[in-house]
């Protein structure tokens, strides 16, 4: 469990660093879609590359027979990119951030609470509900200070 916690707090210390990057990138080639485009480029590359070394057997084959919905994900990534290195260099990172975080914070508690996309289902208790409530309020007061 603390390699997942590790690997997922990794992953979100990259989430700023790549608004602030490809925001960057978008802001001094003049274009926010070029940038994600590129970002994306490297980042099927990177992929490509991580697939090469822990092998996917029939993976792709088995994607193919995939519900389709399942592929919305593609669209959902490529539609944060985009957002991120449109709204960045207008809105600032850190509030650009602090509505992602209150987006997933929300989502996140109602794919758990209804078990949507075959997500282990963890109620919403008022605890819960509260803990989420304050994980909010610390993500605002940090755009405040």
């Amino acid at each position: 469990m603390t390699q997942y916690a590790a690997i997922m707090l990794a992953a979100g210390i990259g989430i700023p660093v790549l608004a602030a990057l490809n925001a960057a990138l978008g802001k001094l080639i003049g274009s926010p879609t070029a940038a994600a485009v590129i970002l994306f480029v490297i980042a099927l590359l990177a992929s490509a590359l991580t697939l090469l070394v822990f092998p996917g057997g029939q993976a792709f084959a088995k994607a193919a027979q995939a519900p389709k919905h399942l592929f919305l994900a593609g669209v959902l990534i490529a539609f944060y990119v985009l957002s991120i290195t449109h709204v960045a260099p207008h809105f600032g990172v850190g509030n650009a951030v602090f509505f992602v975080l209150l987006g997933q914070l929300v989502s996140t508690a109602a794919i758990d609470h209804f078990g949507l996309f075959g997500a282990q289902v963890t109620p919403l208790t008022l605890m819960r509900a509260g803990g989420i409530a304050l994980m909010a309020v610390g993500v605002a007061i940090t755009q405040l200070a």
